[in-house]
């Protein structure tokens, strides 16, 4: 019976993994590489949307869900895009000093939306080119060489320190119009993958002090009697977490306190399911095994709630837990993605959204979000009506490192991803040459 259980579990994992990768077949320019940022047509790419989508098709390879000549043809198309696309100070650039604006039109890849010059989508995108380059390692294969020659200049190409704009920390990103936006990396969030690439680069790379400003004012709380570095939005514990294997790895804030960001993220799934649990808002639905409060888009204003509640929506936001803000709004891809830090949970949390909304799963993976509380006709109450980019694309990466182990692998093969590890101050484990265990479930 129990082996049953297994298979079935198997089985729903790898559908809805395999649901989540044909986005990118779908939702792809195949001339340029260019991901839409949702699945609603005609909006622009997002950058970080092409970076899960480079790390994504190695992994329909080994699932056999793509060929290896046909993921490597998209990946160099998408690179020879972004190696030869105009680099300039003009506002329809595609990019400025290696970095790239954050959408990006689908066809000429100029830039979109008055967006900025995004260093954190860079960053994403960027690190979705070099996992392309681990993974398409074939020295006798000329499209392969390619892919590496390209990511190579790419990545040496993006100007890091110019993004520090004479400060500690790294700018949010830029403007042509205004120049640099005033906020910047500080504190624990999702750029851990950002001071990594910087600080690892050949050409323009970042000081150390520089992560040391980044981290400087981490903030910690208390779950039960365990101190957690705290960061309400799920997808601050997930992102950077995709690439970067952090299993007994320890940067100075997590070996001080003998702690690393692995457990972290098994904390915050639990501090996310307690606060569920309690729901303190009083919001339709949420329970245990119910949960996910992430950056997303929500209801737009509306008075028609469930159970009389009249809490303000907030479109889209980042929300989170226990601090919130919470208007009743989850993340339904949430549970699936923390697959590699609390299988149970995870799964527990998926066949129970599944299980309770079952029209909730749209053709191309979970929707961005849904509020229950808000009263229509379907018991999911409102629900985004597109799928997004780099949530198909985390929930990718995220069940592959659970059941292969496979990004992780990859990446800590990266000498990028090591060098700027070693030079951030992290120790341990994979990076002294000891193989992270093999399987790693609850905090205790």
């Amino acid at each position: 019976m129990l082996q049953r259980i297994e298979d079935i579990d198997a089985a729903l994992v790898d559908r809805l993994q395999h649901s989540a990768f044909k986005y990118f077949l779908k939702y792809t320019n195949p001339e340029n590489g260019l991901v839409a940022d949702t699945s609603i047509g005609g909006v622009p790419c997002s950058i970080a949307a092409v970076g899960f989508a480079l790390s994504s098709y190695p992994v329909g390879v080994e699932r056999l869900w793509i060929s290896r000549e046909e993921a490597a043809e998209r990946t160099v198309n998408t690179l020879r895009f972004f190696a030869e696309a105009r680099q300039g100070e003009e506002r329809h650039a595609t990019g400025y000093r290696g970095f790239f604006y954050h959408f990006l039109h689908m066809d000429t890849g100029h830039r979109a939306w008055n967006s900025e010059l995004s260093t954190i989508d860079t960053a994403l995108l960027v690190a979705g080119i070099l996992t392309a380059a681990q993974y398409f390692n074939r020295e006798d294969d000329e499209t392969e060489t390619e892919i590496r020659e390209l990511a190579t200049f790419i990545y040496e190409r993006v100007d890091w320190r110019w993004a520090l704009n004479k400060g500690d920390t790294i700018s949010m990103g830029w403007k042509p119009s205004s120049g640099f936006l005033r906020w910047r990396y500080h504190g624990f969030d999702e750029a851990i993958i950002l001071y990594t690439l910087a600080l690892a680069s050949p050409t323009h790379p970042i000081p150390q002090s520089s992560y040391d400003a980044f981290t400087s004012s981490y903030s910690w709380m208390l779950h039960g009697e365990q101190s957690y570095l705290y960061a309400g939005p799920l997808f601050i514990h997930l992102f950077s977490h995709a690439w970067i294997d952090f299993r007994t790895i320890q940067d100075k804030p997590m070996a001080e306190r003998n702690w690393d960001y692995f457990r972290n993220t098994q904390v915050m799934i639990d501090v996310q399911r307690d606060y569920a649990e309690r729901n303190p808002g009083q919001f339709v639905g949420y329970n245990k095994n119910i949960w996910g409060f992430s950056a997303c888009d929500g209801p737009p204003p509306t008075r028609r709630m469930r159970g009389g509640r009249q809490p303000k929506v907030l479109g889209y936001a980042a929300r989170g837990a226990p601090l919130g803000p919470d208007d009743g709004t989850i993340a339904p891809w949430a549970a699936l993605a923390c697959l590699p830090y609390d299988r149970q949970a995870a799964l527990d949390g998926t066949k129970a959204l599944l299980t309770t909304y079952p029209n909730l799963l749209l053709e191309g993976g979970f929707p961005g979000g849904f509020n229950p509380t808000v009263k229509t006709k379907r018991p999911e109450g409102w629900v985004d009506d597109r799928t997004v980019g780099i949530d198909q694309g985390l929930v990718v990466m995220t069940i592959e490192n659970e059941r292969s182990d496979f990004i992780w692998k990859l990446m800590r093969q990266s000498p990028v991803i090591r060098l700027g590890l070693e030079r951030a101050g992290f120790t341990g484990g994979w990076l002294e040459g000891i193989e992270p265990e093999e399987v790693v479930r609850k905090f205790g």
